[in-house]
């Protein structure tokens, strides 16, 4: 097959933690070609969508008692661009990093023009529009803790006096960016409500705070609806945040029968909006995010299980290919 990976700058990757490196290692593990670019360099052309192609070779890294060894040099660039219409793919990858910005939509726009019947696009770019990663999970309402969304500091105050506590999230941000915990009482509760809704002009989510946070926040990865392995992400030093980019680290895990029924209650739904590689994230047993944009976890999830997720994730699409 030949695949096709939207992503950052290759250079600027970690392939010990990047979740798009290990989908592209398996693909060239499983003899395929890796072809990637970047959102700057798509184009609709007579009503299709086109990009700018570098095709790369990958040095597979490899597991070892300290963790993930990788050779210097781990991806060769062919050093030669191939502007093609991305039709001429078996599937493309959107895997660029959020926040989801205009840029960003804008790429989502031209990826409308590859035909789906033809390619695979990974995830589905409506999709991908439809699905605010924090907004995305309350349609659950059995899966998620209480929760409102609103700009208004009036509002969310009666809910903090209600509840005690509460985790405020800016719906844009990533990797835990702009998340606090509002307590009622807090002095500062003007101040932080001001700036996290810039003056009461920007909607925010408030969630009920949930206790077994300090266990972990379980991000469990699902393909096709249904759940490939799960990492439990453990909170740093000083830290409330369980994000692994605020210093927290990883432990291995089982996905428990409730979780199960959650992937099971969002199954359906992400397979009609074409997420087809998501990442959930899970705490006591709620569900508080869900992660379509470039969901990780592949490689925390093969170190701590000895796995190779990624190569189940490109088998399914040959697989899928195959029986078009």
């Amino acid at each position: 097959m030949k695949l096709a990976f939207i992503i950052d700058p290759i250079q600027h990757l970690n392939p010990y933690h990047d979740t798009s490196v290990a989908l592209m290692e398996a693909a060239y593990i499983l003899g395929h070609e890796v072809w990637i670019t970047q959102a700057n360099h798509l184009s609709v052309l007579q009503g299709k969508a086109w990009g700018l192609l570098e095709l790369v070779e990958m040095t597979p890294i490899k597991q070892s008692t300290q963790g993930w060894m990788t050779a210097h040099n781990w991806y060769k660039l062919s050093g030669s661009h191939n502007f093609c219409a991305l039709e001429a793919m078996d599937a493309v990858f959107m895997r660029i990093d959020p926040p989801v910005t205009v840029s960003y939509l804008y790429a989502t726009y031209i990826l409308d023009y590859i035909d789906q019947n033809q390619t695979l696009v990974i995830n589905s770019p409506k999709g991908i529009r439809a699905a605010n990663e924090k907004m995305y999970a309350l349609q659950f309402t059995s899966a998620i803790p209480e929760t409102i969304v609103t700009a208004d500091k009036g509002t969310i105050r009666q809910f903090i006096e209600n509840k005690g506590s509460a985790v405020l999230k800016p719906l844009g941000n990533k990797a835990g960016e702009g998340i606090l915990i509002l307590s009622d009482g807090d002095r500062n509760f003007n101040s932080m409500v001001e700036l996290s809704t810039n003056q009461g002009k920007m909607p925010v989510m408030i969630q009920t705070f949930i206790p077994e946070a300090n266990k972990g926040d379980k991000r469990i990865l699902l393909l096709d609806g249904k759940p490939l392995g799960a990492v439990n992400r453990l909170s740093g030093p000083g830290e409330f945040r369980n994000n692994m980019a605020t210093g927290g680290t990883v432990a291995k895990t089982e996905i428990t029968p409730r979780e199960l029924e959650i992937c099971a209650d969002l199954a359906p739904t992400l397979v009609e909006d074409g997420l087809i590689f998501v990442g959930i994230d899970v705490i006591g047993g709620y569900l508080t995010e869900v992660n379509v944009t470039s969901p990780t976890g592949i490689r925390e999830l093969d170190r701590l299980n000895n796995t190779l997720t990624g190569l189940q994730v490109i088998q399914w699409i040959q697989s899928k290919k195959n029986s078009a």
